[in-house]
């Protein structure tokens, strides 16, 4: 799948702006080698090559939305659950402390209307292939992928940027100058295109391998299970997603009987290569290592993603730009699974003896939840546990690898010459230490490579985005539960979450559900960009801006209104004369 649907992206460039238009010169000359409306919608392959012009843009290797640069970083130093790297990227920086003005570097939003701009190309022109050229399923099917990538762009665009021109007709069809929209009429253009494409688009329940990462009929229902829950329409994404749940999901530590989704029993292979498309993915965007090592966006191309190369450890040729922090690790160890089990033996004077099981599969396994393995790099036995990665990563295995914490933490010194966190930890239970943790999740740390964050490894650059998870599903539902007071049914949820992570069931009362959906989510989307959003979604600023100012946030004190949203970019501002910016940024 990865080669040969990305393979389609190298006419993205041409169909972005040659498919709009089809005048003719004087002389009628057709070329055969340039794209117009006459000559390219001829069959299915056509209309899929076009349509994969339209999931490009947001995954852009440097600029997308989900792209390393402009993209994943501010999405993620917004959340208090990271540390941005002092004198890095100075865009970054202002952003993650809440100082950029209305030109602080670049934002995701013109990449999203080219998507949205492919997106409606497919729509105007899918219906003109030839009957004989395309089954009517497969129209269908294309048209439903279609739907879903402008809304979720649009989804991106109003939680992001708030009221934005809403343009449902390529751009040759449209005004040119085109006022805002209110957030009402974005929402419910989001919603219709998501319905559309649920109902009537026939979008397949599962993908076969060749075509894993394109849109099935539960990434539509999630990602409108989220839209309504954004809107705290929390009734309709309970009903919503509690369907999908029904229909699609296997509970966690039962065998999958055809289901579509299962929690991955191991958290670690939602983000490695091994474990690519797994029963847990829900949307994800593909990588590849095909293409030469260029730092653009489609031309080149590079079909690479740049994650590993921004967040890595430096010794492992990363640039790490971003580290957990103080605040997250605290979370992630508050609470214990246990203590090591013990076994009575006899001792050589012939007494019993009570002594660690050396078992390593005896539970718990593990002292903290099991989630910190593969979101951090940190020595465990520094900290009183039993799983033991002293001896490193790299070099493909967790045990005996190339590097030791140490290495990592000391490699990184320069970068962390600015400052850093100061992680407080419990050593064995009885005294503070001043601990060591790096970011570890989508780092290539599983490469057999000195160099495996550098881009210039391909096996390290191939690891796809996750950009929904099951996982969330459950959370949103547990969430959309516990605001409609189903106390039984929200307890149901995180426990799936809870026992995947190794922690004990519970039951929480109504009071204290929404602190636990909060604790849990920001332990299982860390380093994912979800942590701002999810705030944004439960809280009122000064709310947050209390919060991140008691948990230490870069620059919670600037924290205003406006910096809930990015301010409309110059770009826009000057080629759309009837757009206005966002009043907050005024």
């Amino acid at each position: 799948m990865k080669k040969n649907w990305l393979s389609y992206m190298f006419v993205s460039a041409l169909l972005s702006g040659a498919l709009t238009s089809c005048s003719d010169s004087f002389l009628d000359l057709k070329d055969p080698n340039h794209f117009t409306n006459e000559n390219f919608w001829l069959n299915k392959a056509d209309a899929e090559s076009a349509l994969a012009a339209a999931y490009s843009p947001i995954k852009y290797q440097m600029n997308g939305y989900y792209g390393a640069f402009d993209g994943w970083l501010n999405l993620n130093s917004r959340g208090d659950d990271i540390f941005t790297i002092l004198n890095e990227e100075a865009s970054m920086w202002d952003i993650a402390n809440f100082q950029n003005s209305k030109t602080t570097g670049n934002d995701p939003f013109g990449a999203l209307y080219t998507g949205i701009q492919r997106a409606n190309i497919v729509l105007r022109y899918i219906d003109t292939v030839p009957a004989g050229s395309i089954t009517e399923s497969d129209r269908a099917m294309i048209k439903g992928e279609a739907l879903f990538l402008r809304a979720y762009q649009y989804f991106l665009l109003v939680t992001n940027y708030g009221e934005v021109p809403l343009r449902l007709l390529p751009s040759n069809e449209d005004e040119a100058n085109k006022p805002a929209s209110s957030t009402e009429a974005i929402w419910k253009a989001i919603e219709s295109d998501l319905n559309t494409a649920i109902n009537d688009c026939d979008l397949p329940v599962n993908r076969p391998v060749d075509e894993k990462g394109r849109v099935e009929k539960g990434t539509a229902i999630a990602v409108l299970g989220k839209v309504y829950a954004t809107q705290h329409k929390y009734n309709e994404a309970k009903a919503l997603l509690k369907n999908l749940i029904d229909s699609s999901y296997s509970p966690f530590g039962t065998p999958a009987a055809g289901k579509r989704y299962q929690l991955m029993e191991n958290f670690a292979d939602n983000f490695t290569t091994a474990k690519e498309n797994n029963a847990e993915s829900v949307f994800e965007l593909q990588y590849s290592s095909d293409g030469d090592l260029t730092w653009g966006n489609e031309s080149g191309i590079n079909m690479g993603s740049s994650l590993a190369q921004f967040i890595g450890p430096a010794k492992s040729g990363g640039w790490a730009k971003l580290m957990p922090t103080a605040f997250l690790v605290s979370e992630f160890t508050k609470e214990q699974r246990g203590n090591r089990p013990t076994i009575t033996i006899i001792n050589g004077k012939g007494e019993e003896e009570t002594v660690v099981d050396p078992d390593p599969t005896k539970e718990p396994t593990s002292k903290y939840d099991k989630r910190i393995y593969a979101s951090m790099f940190f020595t465990p036995s520094e900290y009183g546990d039993w799983v033991s990665e002293a001896n490193g990563w790299y070099n493909g295995q967790f045990y005996g690898g190339l590097y030791t914490m140490n290495d990592l933490w000391t490699g990184n010194a320069s970068k962390m010459a600015g400052g850093a966190p100061i992680f407080n930890v419990s050593s064995s239970g009885t005294s503070s230490t001043e601990g060591q943790f790096l970011l570890k999740k989508y780092t290539a740390y599983y490469v057999k490579s000195k160099s495996a964050d550098n881009m210039g490894n391909k096996e390290g650059k191939a690891n796809n985005v996750r950009v929904m998870r099951f996982a969330e599903v459950i959370l949103l539902y547990a969430e959309a539960c516990a605001q409609t007071g189903d106390t039984k049914q929200a307890n149901w949820a995180l426990n799936e979450i809870r026992m995947r992570a190794g922690l004990p069931e519970k039951e929480f009362g109504q009071g204290d559900l929404m602190k636990e959906i909060e604790h849990q989510c920001l332990l299982e989307f860390f380093g994912e960009g979800h942590r701002f959003d999810d705030l944004k979604r439960w809280y009122s600023t000064p709310q947050i801006s209390m919060t991140f100012k008691g948990n230490d946030k870069q620059g919670a004190a600037n924290f205003k209104e406006k910096h809930k949203y990015y301010p409309i970019p110059a770009s826009e501002l000057n080629n759309n004369k009837a757009m206005q910016q966002n009043p907050l940024w005024k």
